[in-house]
């Protein structure tokens, strides 16, 4: 069997350049945990449902189990890990902390993502413009409301 030709790629993750060879069929979500080893991006379903491998592409969230990682090149990537300051966590990130966010923590990573950017468009959104961010983030664990807690507080904090 042949081996499958690979692709060069450049791309900023989490504001760092990085330069890989990828087969063209490798998903986003594959070359971020595997090829850069940052596995707070999860795979949660493999069907785009879950939303638990959610990261910022060029600024727009995207399920990164539909990307391919070819699709990326040149582009500009934020995991949950790019969300943290050095040793510091982002308010949201802190938020989740203290308003028991989460419980297994397997969507934590998607949820926050979408909180990011959901936060970064509208600094005192309402818990329908909350619901509405995270529509696309399945959580089997808490119930939503400490995650939408969460995100209120995290609001809340960042305006000051």
């Amino acid at each position: 069997m042949p081996e499958t030709q690979r692709v060069p790629i450049k791309l900023k993750v989490n504001g760092k350049l990085s330069e890989l060879e990828v087969e063209p069929r490798m998903l986003l979500v594959e070359m971020i945990r595997e090829a850069l080893d940052l596995t707070g991006t999860h795979v949660g379903c493999d069907t785009s449902f879950c939303g638990a491998c959610t990261v910022l592409l060029n600024g727009l969230p995207v399920k990164s189990c539909t990307v391919f990682a070819v699709q990326a090149d040149q582009g500009e990537v934020l995991t949950v890990e790019g969300l943290a300051c050095q040793d510091e966590l982002h308010p949201i990130q802190q938020a989740f902390v203290i308003q028991h966010g989460l419980q297994c923590g397997y969507c934590t990573p998607g949820m926050e993502i979408s909180a990011y950017y959901l936060l970064s468009k509208n600094p005192s959104p309402s818990e329908k413009d909350i619901r509405k961010a995270i529509a696309g983030n399945t959580c089997r664990c808490t119930g939503y409301q400490n995650i939408l807690r969460a995100i209120e507080t995290a609001a809340e904090m960042m305006r000051r």
